[in-house]
């Protein structure tokens, strides 16, 4: 059942009901298929010309696509560090958030433009100066507002996840890796990560980080649910290697339960993974007395990790101050 309260933004979904009953789902507005083309800028210019929008990439089904922002790191050296250079972070964002452009046409969004994926790609690239940053844009935004990551894991209109196991035909592992493969392609980086096969298919020096903000974190969760079978996979097992560190921000979502994953069975898998695990949370989502089950479901997300012999880094943010929207959001700045 829907919780009353959108997560990450603070809307309520009762008042949401009053308000917008007559409005239909929304898909992104912008044109598809059309991608910024890659100029010397955009490898050595500002961190603003080294943004690149990649509209329309295709996942592990060609009708399963999701657009993309790219910020390069910066180099004085492109064609020599590039080489060298296949190290990538991966962004998944949480409710409101979108292209500036987009958020700044609802009245909703345009209050929190400051964390538009653009400047959410220019922060992360300060805070990983040595990775190309990916921004990978919900594949639908109902009401221009609730995030719905319908290509990773099966979800409600809102974005509330049904998590399941690992599967050939639909799985966050695969399209993620088919998205980068194409996304990666499509941004003419060099040695590409292909989108099938071993450990030959891996290009050398790939490695990943996935990081995941407010409802974004489903599809993290789903790729903990994944993990068992995937890992079992020839053709997926080379990939989740290269996966060094999975961060949770403040994760949070409208559905009544599983915020945080708590299977002992699926989390045992993650601890053995050598995935870092990094747990960071603000009172706005573990200490909120009508969702107490997100602070619950977080600290047995911890204890079990930590039992089956993973150390998870873990940290409460503004504890001292009353829990907010703003602090939510600081938490991409402060991890």
């Amino acid at each position: 059942m829907l919780h009353a309260r959108a997560v990450a933004v603070g809307f309520t979904l009762l008042t949401v009901a009053k308000t917008m009953t007559s409005v239909a789902a929304t898909a992104s507005s912008e044109p598809r298929g059309l991608h910024a083309s890659v100029t010397p800028d955009a490898r050595t210019g500002s961190p603003q010309q080294r943004l690149q929008k990649l509209l329309a990439v295709p996942g592990h089904q060609p009708s399963r696509m999701n657009d993309l922002l790219l910020l390069r790191p910066e180099t004085d050296s492109p064609t020599a560090e590039e080489k060298s250079n296949n190290k990538h972070v991966v962004f998944f964002h949480g409710d409101i958030q979108n292209f500036e452009e987009d958020m700044a046409l609802q009245p909703e969004g345009s209050q929190w433009l400051r964390w538009s994926l653009e400047q959410v790609a220019l922060t992360l690239g300060r805070r990983f100066p040595d990775r190309h940053v990916w921004m990978v844009r919900a594949s639908n935004m109902y009401l221009h507002k609730f995030s719905c990551y319908h290509n990773f894991v099966e979800s409600n209109m809102f974005g509330a996840p049904e998590h399941s196991a690992y599967s050939t035909d639909f799985g966050a592992f695969l399209h993620l890796r088919d998205l980068l493969s194409h996304g990666m392609e499509r941004a003419d980086l060099p040695h590409p990560l292909q989108p099938q096969g071993g450990a030959d298919s891996i290009p050398s020096g790939f490695s990943l980080i996935l990081v995941g903000f407010s409802k974004g974190c489903v599809v993290l969760n789903q790729m903990v649910y994944e993990l068992p079978g995937a890992r079992a996979d020839p053709q997926l097992s080379h990939f989740i290697k290269q996966i060094t560190d999975m961060f949770w921000l403040d994760g949070g979502h409208p559905g009544g339960s599983e915020t945080w994953v708590t299977d002992k069975q699926v989390l045992k898998e993650l601890a053995s993974s050598g995935v870092s695990i990094h747990a960071h949370v603000t009172p706005y989502e573990v200490c909120d007395p009508m969702r107490a089950w997100v602070g619950r479901e977080h600290t047995l997300f911890i204890k079990t990790l930590e039992e089956f012999g993973a150390c998870p880094s873990k940290k409460l943010h503004f504890e001292d101050e009353p829990p907010s929207i703003e602090n939510h959001f600081r938490v991409i700045q402060e991890f």
